[in-house]
């Protein structure tokens, strides 16, 4: 399964996670960061189960968190 979403399909989905979850997209990275070390997928599914998040959200949740962790290793 591809982990790619388009930007705006990505930037849209990001948007309407503060209002779907109640938190905003920097506490859910958070979340993320302190969760458990697993690949995308299981991350994904993670946030579903654990969180009980909709497919969607969870994984624009974990594509923002890699993208971010790859820029911060770019630095």
């Amino acid at each position: 399964m591809s982990h790619v979403l388009s930007e705006e399909t990505h930037r849209n989905m990001l948007s309407r996670i503060p209002h779907c979850t109640g938190r905003d997209v920097a506490d859910w990275l958070r979340t993320v960061d302190e969760g458990p070390a697993l690949r995308f997928e299981e991350k994904v599914s993670w946030l579903r189960h654990e969180h009980n998040l909709a497919y969607g959200h969870a994984k624009a949740i974990i594509h923002e968190y890699e993208l971010r962790r790859a820029a911060r290793k770019l630095l």
